[in-house]
């Protein structure tokens, strides 16, 4: 990197390190379960009218994105901005929509292993975090390849990577979830190379689903204390009131025994037909799982 570039760096872990950690326990409040919605998939990707959005769909909360990352040394987080992020919060508190959490999408496509700069990136991510209230930072890893999964120098290094950023989030008083791809056993075992309390599963029933794994018994093997997080919806086909692939009181009911407790986020699970049709897909998906997963009377 440049030396402009380091002395961005500097400033960012120097920015997160002053501010005083947030409680895990916020935004926790409300219920069991709390539903939500992607802002990228939303097509609001850091967009004002995210939090309208959410509110018409019937969401109680946005996963907000960094924004792209690309070839690009930071993300092109607008939020960055003292300005922006003020506009924004006062939106999303005018509105009543609350930010549970932040994602760095970007790492979809990107490598964690050759960003030598990854921690500026995390610290930027957690800042955001702090600003908005929000107390898990999605971070999937589907763009670092498929060597890391297996015993040698890139499991090695993703390992001390992770162990580096859930340093970062614990001090924050945060969890960063991670969506590996990998089943159960495999993530559990993961973790537990970590051995850190900031880095926890980010789970995704895409994942289970598509690879025709038992979405029940793999959050029972997982267990509640490593789920930090649940992306509640499936490759795009049609909605999830109308998906045969997963029976979702069964998941609410393996929830329940588990006594699990969080936010469901809807990402994906578009018909198809009405792709683009953003309303119609995240409205449909919410008042499903709000169906699904009510409170008890």
């Amino acid at each position: 990197m440049t030396k402009k570039n380091h002395v961005a760096v500097f400033l960012l872990l120097c920015m997160l390190s002053i501010l005083p950690a947030m409680p895990l326990a916020a935004q926790s409040v409300g219920g069991r379960y709390r539903i939500g919605v992607c802002d990228w998939m939303m097509l609001k990707r850091q967009k004002l009218g995210e939090f309208a959005l959410t509110r018409q769909v019937g969401a109680e909360g946005v996963e907000m994105d960094m924004g792209p990352l690309g070839n690009r040394i930071l993300f092109d987080n607008q939020v960055r901005h003292e300005a922006t992020m003020r506009r924004f919060k006062h939106v999303a508190d005018s509105l009543g929509v609350l930010v549970p959490s932040v994602a760095m999408s970007g790492f979809f496509a990107q490598d964690l292993l050759k960003r030598d700069n990854y921690l500026a990136l995390i610290a930027d991510c957690l800042h955001t975090m702090r600003d908005f209230g929000a107390r898990v930072a999605f971070l999937p890893l589907g763009g670092s390849g498929s060597d890391w999964l297996r015993k040698g120098a890139a499991r090695k290094e993703m390992v001390g990577r992770l162990r580096e950023i859930g340093r970062l989030a614990s001090a924050s008083g945060v969890v960063v979830g991670i969506r590996t791809g990998m089943d159960a056993k495999s993530d559990a075992r993961l973790l537990k190379e970590i051995g850190s309390e900031g880095i926890k599963i980010y789970y995704n029933l895409q994942d289970a689903v598509d690879n025709r794994r038992d979405v029940c018994k793999e959050l029972k093997r997982l267990g509640r204390g490593r789920i930090v997080q649940i992306h509640a919806s499936l490759t795009d086909s049609v909605t999830l009131d109308r998906d045969p692939r997963i029976d979702l009181r069964k998941v609410r009911r393996t929830l329940d025994g588990m006594q699990w407790s969080g936010w469901l986020v809807v990402e994906r699970s578009r018909d198809v037909s009405r792709v683009r049709d953003v309303k119609y897909n995240f409205s449909t998906n919410v008042a499903y799982l709000k169906e699904i997963f009510k409170e008890n009377k």
